[in-house]
């Protein structure tokens, strides 16, 4: 069984500087008067190892749980500051937590995919059931959510959440909780992904104002696109190689020899996104299925990409290669062009790993 450490009390876990950091991080005396981040971690671990509902998980689930509490405002030390107000706030700090806990068990730990990134979704969205329903479209907050993280979890940690902190507006947060939990069960994602009728059925809901989760569109989709994604290195050109030895691949790495731009050439590198576009349109209208092979690590690349395929609506699926840190640093290195290590490390401090509403269809080949 995976677990983050043996020795989990406060002393022997202070020995990780990112839980070093978090004593002297103020908080909101209103939200949080029990005190700095330091305080309000412990307690919240104190909350959850007493709650009923964690007792009685599987062990496994209580050591992925019991790591997301501890981790679950690890970036409010670079988030936190005071606002014009004078209010103590830490915007961000769930999405930036998340990215960091992708890096830390990534690299120091080495903990299995599935494990990880449970524990990255929990940290994402720990305040998604105190703040769901102030969301524009509740429902599809939650249903997206639901597709990256145990939801049953999440409200178990936002309960503990609650319950280790000192504020006026305690059994309001509960009763948010609690809220959370009744429209799970209303929309059939309680402790489990909402299930879809299809594939595009998900794809669309995730892409259209007014459509309905139930939704059985006619599938009109032509030639499929395949995008890879992953670090440089992960093994998406050996991918291509045996996987898909047939289709056109249309390769930023390829085209930035073939140009002679450099890594990190920000005009270069517009020219050579443009010049792949157009061919990627050429097939799209030919309905020629493709790769498009590059490292794709955001969402927001991903989604510019996809938002420009969509149009032709193709069928679009997203391929993310992962290996071992210790080996895609190897990988790198006997590569024919290898990139500098320090590109490595700022992927990797970028990546957000694909999630099933962004495509058709998400393979990991982990």
């Amino acid at each position: 069984m995976w677990t983050l450490t043996e020795h989990k009390q406060w002393n022997d876990l202070r020995k990780f500087s990112w839980v070093a950091d978090m004593h002297a991080v103020p908080q909101s005396p209103v939200h949080h008067a029990e005190g700095d981040v330091a305080v309000h971690t412990q307690m919240v671990l104190q909350a959850l190892e007493q709650l009923p509902e964690y007792l009685a998980l599987p062990a496994q689930e209580q050591e992925i749980l019991w790591a997301a509490a501890l981790m679950h405002d690890v970036e409010k030390r670079s988030t936190t500051f005071v606002d014009e107000g004078g209010n103590i706030v830490s915007p961000g700090h769930a999405k930036k937590g998340a990215l960091t806990a992708r890096q830390i068990l990534y690299r120091d730990f080495a903990v299995p995919f599935a494990i990880r990134e449970e524990i990255v979704g929990l940290v994402r969205y720990h305040g998604l059931p105190l703040w769901l329903f102030e969301k524009p479209d509740p429902v599809k907050a939650l249903l997206k959510a639901s597709l990256e993280v145990n939801t049953e979890l999440l409200a178990m940690l936002a309960k503990a959440d609650v319950l280790g902190r000192i504020c006026s507006d305690k059994q309001e947060l509960l009763y948010k909780t609690e809220l959370f939990r009744e429209l799970c069960m209303e929309q059939d994602c309680w402790g489990k992904p909402k299930g879809f009728p299809g594939n595009l059925s998900r794809f669309l809901y995730f892409r259209k104002e007014e459509q309905s989760p139930d939704y059985i569109p006619y599938d009109t989709t032509g030639p499929e696109v395949i995008i890879l994604s992953g670090v440089a290195g992960s093994g998406k050109d050996h991918y291509i190689r045996k996987q898909l030895p047939d289709l056109p691949v249309i390769s930023l790495d390829d085209l930035r020899r073939k140009l002679k731009i450099r890594h990190g050439d920000p005009k270069g590198n517009g020219r050579i996104i443009q010049e792949a576009k157009e061919q990627a349109k050429e097939y799209l209208r030919t309905g020629t299925s493709f790769v498009w092979n590059a490292t794709n690590i955001t969402a927001q690349m991903r989604g510019q990409l996809i938002d420009l395929f969509a149009v032709y609506e193709p069928r679009i699926r997203i391929v993310y290669l992962e290996v071992p840190y210790k080996t895609i640093l190897a990988q790198n290195r006997n590569r024919d062009f290898a990139i500098p290590a320090a590109a490595i490390e700022r992927m990797i401090d970028k990546l957000e790993v694909p999630k099933a509403w962004e495509a058709h269809e998400v393979q990991y080949i982990v």
